[in-house]
C-alpha cells in the first residue's frame, strides 16, 4: 500500500512523508509516565504499576473499577516499533533508542488523552475502549490472546472470508 505524500512541510521527513507523530519530543519518558499516571488517576484507577525490562519502562498496568466490575489492564509500548517507524521515516537522531522510547510513550499518553475525551462524552465506556487492553485469567491481555489464537479463542462469532 503506498503511503499518501504530505505537502506540510514542518511534518515531512527526508522520504517525503509525513513522519510518526511526536517524533521531535522532547520529553523525557518518566515525565510522560507521570503525565499518564495523572490521567488515570482523573479517570478513577485506583492502582497503578510500571512494568520494567532491562531497565526500561515497558508497560503501564492499573485497575479501574468499571460498571463490569473491577477490571485491570496494561498498556504497553512498542518502542522497537516506533524505532522502525522513524527509521523507516527517515528521521534522524543521535540516540534513535531513547528517542523512540521518548516518541512511544508520547504516543501512549495522546491515546489515553483521547480515551478519556471520548468516555467523558459519552460515546464509549471506559471499558469499551481499554478492552483489548484488559488482563485475562492467563495473565495476557484480550489482544494478546485474539492475536495468539484468533477470535474464537475469545468467543467472537464471526464467518471465514474467501481466500
Amino acid at each position: 500500500m503506498e503511503r499518501a505524500k504530505y505537502e506540510h512541510t514542518s511534518i515531512i521527513t527526508e522520504s517525503g512523508y509525513m513522519a510518526i507523530l511526536n517524533y521531535t519530543t522532547k520529553i523525557a519518558v518518566n515525565k510522560t509516565v507521570a503525565e499518564i499516571h495523572a490521567i488515570l488517576l482523573k479517570a478513577k484507577a485506583d492502582a497503578i504499576q510500571n512494568e520494567y525490562a532491562n531497565g526500561s519502562i515497558k508497560a503501564i498496568a492499573f485497575r479501574l473499577n468499571t460498571p463490569q466490575g473491577i477490571i485491570y489492564y496494561k498498556l504497553p509500548a512498542n518502542v522497537n516499533g516506533v524505532k522502525c517507524a522513524m527509521v523507516r521515516d527517515k528521521v534522524k537522531h543521535p540516540d534513535m533508542n531513547a528517542q523512540s522510547a521518548r516518541v512511544a510513550w508520547r504516543i501512549v499518553k495522546d491515546w489515553i488523552e483521547a480515551q478519556m475525551a471520548i468516555i467523558q462524552a459519552n460515546m464509549a465506556e471506559v471499558s469499551q475502549v481499554f478492552l483489548p487492553y484488559a488482563v485475562t485469567s492467563d495473565g495476557r491481555t484480550v489482544f494478546e490472546r485474539f492475536k495468539a489464537g484468533g477470535v474464537g479463542t475469545i468467543g467472537i462469532t464471526y464467518q471465514k472470508g474467501e481466500e
